[in-house]
């Protein structure tokens, strides 16, 4: 049971990210190859960068069917059935929230189950979190979002570091995905909604790039 709720974590995470690439397609007006493309390499990209960091050759997204299959009916259904473009920002950040945490957690627990430090298997959860998100920017040629937007990055590396404090204290993956998936949803939605950002250079009036 516990192994079935694992796997449904790592898809739901695929599908969250894949909605969230192929709404900003949507609202960049891409063709449906476009959306497709953002969509999947939104999906599928953190847990490739994962499987490379870790060695694992080739990545299990090449391997499993399921994988791409999500990422590519999730960015399909996205295209057809996209809410009105005054809701897309709303649901773009949602879906791209629950990608960022289930993705920060799960990838922190693979690399620690597979023998890695705590510190490695928190960066590899980090990484697999923001690297589907930093590939959707760079294909819709948008500053990625971990280095502008509400504690981005901060909220992986809570997800990834709650993971592994759950696994070290004798917890398993599933429970290890769920805590820190939450907590980092939870940190990513309460700061956009409240607008918190790390700090930011602080720019003269007068000064001229």
């Amino acid at each position: 049971m516990a192994s079935i709720v694992y796997e449904v974590l790592q898809l739901a995470g695929i599908l969250a990210f894949a909605i969230s690439g192929a709404l900003v397609g949507v609202r960049r007006r891409l063709d449906i190859l476009g959306v497709v493309v953002v969509g999947a390499s939104t999906g599928v990209g953190g847990g490739i960068l994962r499987d490379m960091l870790l060695g694992v050759h080739p990545p299990l997204s090449f391997l499993h069917w399921q994988n791409l299959t999500v990422a590519i009916v999730g960015s399909l259904v996205v295209f057809y059935l996209h809410p009105s473009v005054t809701r897309i920002r709303h649901f773009e950040v949602v879906f791209d929230a629950f990608g960022l945490g289930l993705f920060s957690a799960n990838g922190a627990a693979v690399a620690y189950i597979s023998g890695q430090s705590t510190l490695t298997s928190i960066l590899v959860g980090v990484i697999t979190a923001i690297g589907g998100g930093v590939i959707r920017d760079v294909l819709v040629n948008t500053v990625p979002g971990v280095l502008t937007r509400e504690l981005y990055a901060v909220s992986a590396l809570l997800g990834a570091g709650a993971a592994v404090a759950v696994l070290a204290l004798g917890g398993d993956a599933t429970l290890a995905s769920l805590i820190g998936g939450a907590l980092a949803i939870t940190l990513r939605l309460t700061s956009v909604a409240r607008g918190w950002h790390l700090p930011r250079p602080k720019m003269s009036g007068g000064s001229k790039a």
